[in-house]
């Protein structure tokens, strides 16, 4: 199977995310940055369907020269080709990104063959726009599903067989049968990605990244401007120790209406 992973270069979760002066943008001075959980999962589920199925794994980022540090993470957990949609650092809209995701795609598929399957993640963990990866398939004219937690691939040849894709709901599952090739959007808790080993660490160091020039028109959509909430300030209060809080804390269930 020839399997391609799309992923995003965000900041690590539970950092503090800090606004520009101007609200304009995140504040990435202090800031570490990973790939996003949804597609973490999605590299870890492609290399598994290679282990069971043959073939080899490419994973595609877009950004700037610094988002090859997560195509080498990728490479280090198993992925094989690495691309980068090289853009500048302005900001890009969802209808941008996946016009130029689906010229990058088009253009990796006319060199070395179409992709069976299409992984993305359900959404990023910074945007959280849950656009980019319908907008791609329907560009390409594949079929999609979206917050997919389990995937089978039928059939070894190229183009040939079935992916079964699995979707929890309210007290089950949705399960899709879809021809290839495919895009699934895969959510987080399809598996638990494996750490990389010290000979995949040295391996990713040679990974040969192919770039490809991000030329995609602006979109329709555009940010008016971050906005951070305010922070949730809370106070403990000790209400007393042993038997003289037993006065307090009684006074605090009848606040809350429990007795």
């Amino acid at each position: 199977m020839k399997i391609l992973v799309c992923v995003k270069r965000v900041p690590a979760p539970g950092a503090k995310i800090n606004i520009t002066a101007d609200g304009s943008d995140v504040d990435a001075a202090h800031l570490g940055f990973t790939t996003s959980p949804h597609e973490e999962c999605a590299v870890e589920g492609a290399v598994q369907l290679v282990e069971q199925h043959g073939g080899e794994v490419t994973v595609l980022t877009l950004g700037t020269g610094e988002a090859e540090e997560q195509l080498r993470y990728a490479a280090s957990v198993g992925a094989a080709h690495g691309v980068l949609v090289e853009v500048d650092g302005n900001i890009w809209d969802p209808q941008r990104t996946a016009t130029a995701l689906t010229e990058a795609i088009e253009s990796v598929e006319s060199d070395q063959g179409q992709f069976d399957l299409i992984l993305f993640g359900n959404e990023s963990a910074d945007a959280g726009g849950f656009q980019v990866g319908v907008r791609t398939a329907y560009a390409l004219g594949r079929p999609m599903v979206q917050g997919i937690k389990g995937i089978e691939a039928s059939g070894d040849g190229a183009g040939e067989g079935t992916i079964t894709a699995r979707r929890e709901i309210d007290g089950g599952f949705e399960v899709y049968e879809l021809p290839r090739p495919a895009v699934l959007g895969v959510m987080e808790g399809l598996n638990l990605p494996r750490y990389p080993t010290m000979k995949g660490r040295l391996a990713s160091k040679k990974l040969e990244i192919s770039k490809v020039e991000g030329a995609a028109t602006q979109g329709g959509q555009s940010r008016v401007k971050l906005r951070r909430p305010e922070e949730a300030v809370s106070e403990t209060i000790i209400l007393g120790t042993g038997a003289e809080a037993a006065a307090a804390v009684v006074d605090v269930l009848d606040e809350l209406g429990v007795l």
